[in-house]
């Protein structure tokens, strides 16, 4: 069992250049309530935060504070290095000085092939679905290197399914999530088995583990390596350990801080050991919350289909707080065409080449036979 976050499609259509770039939208009159209005999108800045006041924006301004203030180093950090931005991308859409809407996405790997559609939030009362999809289509195509995005929405939420849906997204699966409580679960560690704490040496046997446990589709997606998961668990995580065989056989790890409070966790459990869903699995949840303070819930995901875990989860104490969707997409880019320049160059030197001296052939020796 694993409960971790995240199909070809069509590649995406061109949204325009420039650093302000409008939602597409169809020819019609200013005063028809039917046709959509212009946005601006512009990348997160400091002004932006007094303006984002909206209470869909207010859960998530300390997310916002900290892209804004990571901003400058991470860009001084990657003009250095030539490396990827780690901090949120964070695009705001404009409607004259009224924030309409956001969207904040973040690389889930060091080689930028895998990003996430994190946060989606719209304040406009009309034309919402419009708007989510210029944001998701503008999003995707500043992901320079991304070979695939994954998203999750509420299983009841149709709008968000069908615009993700536009935009290439396919569903993977669904998700239960379970909230759970602080002081929740009791149990005592299984004989043979060692708790560990995660860190550079535990990486790879968590790497390992999850690599077993994840469906070969999402593996692929996902694309992680043992530093991607270091760099997105800010090394807190702790796994039971069969010391015999040196094999992480279940782990629960850090992810992000939660927007309702709490924190949003990974709990993974190697397919050859779900006897250990129980008291075993119980540590490993006491012993993180404690970790992280002891007083804020943990937000658990579990795959449907899994009854098992579902039932123990259930029995535990755990609060059932609905499904999510989780879907993905890959991404297609064609080939940059050559300038017409190159093209003309080539076919003069071409059409000149058989009047160039060339030189005389060497005779071919004559060998007796």
């Amino acid at each position: 069992m694993s409960v971790q976050p995240p199909s070809p499609s069509l590649s995406l259509p061109p949204t325009g250049t420039g650093a302000s770039r409008r939602g597409e939208q169809p020819p019609g009159s200013p005063c028809d309530p039917s046709t959509p209005p212009s946005w601006r999108l512009e990348p997160l800045a400091g002004w932006h935060l007094p303006l984002l006041g909206h209470p869909a924006f207010v859960p998530l301004q300390p997310l916002l504070q900290r892209a804004v203030l990571l901003n400058l180093p991470e860009q001084v950090l990657q003009w250095l290095r030539q490396g990827r931005s780690l901090a949120p991308q964070v695009l705001v859409a404009f409607a004259g000085q009224e924030p309409q809407g956001l969207i904040v996405t973040r690389r889930l790997n060091r080689s930028s092939s895998c990003w996430q559609v994190q946060h989606l939030r719209l304040s406009a009362a009309d034309h919402r679905r419009d708007l989510a999809g210029t944001l998701l289509r503008e999003a995707i195509q500043r992901g320079r290197g991304a070979s695939s995005w994954i998203a999750t929405a509420s299983s009841l939420d149709g709008d968000r399914l069908a615009v993700l849906r536009e935009q290439g997204f396919q569903p993977l699966r669904t998700d239960r999530l379970w909230r759970w409580p602080a002081g929740t679960g009791n149990g005592s560690e299984p004989a043979g088995l060692q708790l560990r704490s995660l860190n550079r040496r535990t990486a790879p046997a968590l790497w390992h583990l999850e690599q077993a446990a994840c469906p070969a589709q999402l593996r692929q997606l996902l694309d992680r390596r043992v530093e991607d998961l270091l760099d997105q668990s800010h090394r807190r995580g702790w796994l039971l350990v069969d010391p015999a065989r040196n094999q992480a056989v279940a782990a629960v790890r850090w992810i992000s801080d939660h927007a309702g409070g709490g924190h949003d966790m990974e709990l993974t459990i190697h397919p050859g050991w779900q006897h250990l869903i129980g008291a075993p699995t119980g540590l490993l949840l006491r012993h993180a919350q404690q970790a992280l303070g002891g007083n804020a819930p943990l937000w658990l995901r579990c795959d449907v289909n899994h009854e098992a875990c579902q039932q123990w989860l259930r029995r535990s104490g755990a609060e059932e707080c609905g499904e999510r969707v989780l879907m993905a997409r890959s991404v297609w880019r064609r080939h940059e065409l050559q300038a017409p320049a190159q093209v003309a160059a080539r076919r003069l030197e071409a059409m000149l080449e058989q009047w160039q001296p060339r030189r005389r052939p060497m005779p071919t020796p004559v060998v007796p036979r």
